[in-house]
């Protein structure tokens, strides 16, 4: 009988564990953050960022990550036009976001770009040292925005020396 109660109570733990390691992961460090303190920057083709017309914009940031920030937002810029002012971003690769983020569809935005239908702009490069804001745009104006590892913040994750090109690592 003892034997019974303490697999029971080791069950238990676990499971208590579990749900507490799910629970921070999906919901505990992100927060929404507000609609009016967000802005969608783009680099122009002579290398300053600028804003682009975005509305319905929908965000969420976690300060335990640099790259889970999220958003939606929509634009009424031609997609024509944004590729002519804007640096394309190579190798957008959007990184999943929570389910209860429902606006933010990263396997959706990753086929889109893999065919062609939606475009990926460099946001803003270097946003957090070795992380970049990529902003993808589909042809209907609906706009996703999210930050990726850059070669950079690859080396620094991954133990590689850290090359000259990189900027240095601001002190918070």
């Amino acid at each position: 009988m003892s034997g019974k109660l303490t697999g029971a109570g080791i069950l238990t733990i676990a499971l208590a564990v579990g749900l507490l390691i799910y629970y921070m992961q999906v919901y505990y460090y992100y927060e929404t953050l507000p609609a009016e303190g967000e802005v969608v920057e783009l680099t122009m083709t002579n290398g300053a960022t600028a804003p682009i017309a975005a509305d319905d914009i929908r965000a969420i940031d976690a300060n335990s990550s640099p790259i889970r920030y999220r958003a939606c937002f929509t634009t009424p810029l031609p997609l024509d036009v944004l590729s002519e002012a804007y640096l394309p971003y190579e190798a957008a690769e959007p990184l999943t976001a929570p389910s209860w983020f429902d606006c933010f569809d990263a396997q959706a935005i990753g086929a889109a770009l893999e065919k062609g239908i939606a475009r990926a702009f460099q946001g803003t490069k270097n946003i957090t040292r070795g992380v970049d804001r990529v902003v993808a745009i589909f042809p209907d104006g609906r706009g996703y925005v999210w930050h990726q590892l850059n070669d950079c913040g690859e080396k620094t994750y991954d133990g590689t020396p850290i090359e000259d090109n990189c900027p240095p690592e601001v002190a918070e």
